[in-house]
């Protein structure tokens, strides 16, 4: 009787193994991601402008947001606005460094007007922009522009963060996703980084089906 038991000892392994992967695979995503239904898509305060390509993280954030707003499962809020989810973006260059513009109003924007396929987002900010965590006088957008070496990051990166409360900075923890690509912020014609959030929260919200031994 103990030999014939001693087979589906490895076999009991082997399904508890295959079935703690698949769970390790879908905790990447956290669960406030899952329960989040506003975010803001904001350029890393550490980002400096390319001075060749001045607009690069600029047209990134638009890339993002637009690809967010034809995707439908969060609402994109205006810059300001309070968010249950932060995506911070930043274009990389294949140079190993490069001369960039950084501090000032170098990527404050007045308004936002974007059209896709499916639907329209316009709005504007009346007077004095709310106060944002990520225009704090100690990053650099809060301090006075300047030319500086820029090194690396030769990819692009798409980090996914947690809404704070205000008078708090969303970047100052660790990001909940995070996905680093080269031009995986272009839009051609998908935006890359947006696609495999989307590909990892569907995966994260498949109903886990036992398999029968």
């Amino acid at each position: 009787m103990s030999r014939r038991l001693l087979p589906v000892v490895p076999l009991v392994l082997l399904l508890a193994l295959t079935a703690s992967a698949k769970d390790k695979k879908k905790s990447q995503i956290s669960p406030f991601i899952l329960r989040a239904q506003t975010v803001r898509v904001v350029i890393d305060p550490y980002a400096g402008e390319p001075l060749e390509q001045p607009a690069a993280n600029a047209t990134a954030r638009d890339n993002v947001e637009k690809a967010l707003s034809e995707w439908g499962r969060y609402r994109v809020v205006m810059d300001g606005a309070e968010s249950d989810l932060v995506i911070a973006i930043h274009t990389g260059d294949d140079k190993m460094s490069r001369p960039t513009m950084k501090g000032g109003p170098i990527d404050q924007r007045a308004g936002v007007g974007q059209t896709t396929p499916s639907t329209v987002r316009i709005g504007g900010q009346a007077g004095q922009p709310p106060f944002d965590p990520s225009m704090d006088p100690n990053y650099p957008q809060g301090q006075r522009p300047r030319v500086s070496n820029e090194i690396g990051p030769r990819t692009d990166s798409f980090m996914v963060y947690q809404g704070r409360n205000w008078g708090e900075n969303s970047l100052d923890s660790p990001p909940l996703w995070r996905y680093e690509v080269k031009h995986c912020l272009d839009a051609t014609p998908q935006v890359k980084a947006v696609e495999e959030f989307r590909k990892a929260i569907a995966e994260a919200e498949k109903p886990t089906v036992p398999k029968t031994p």
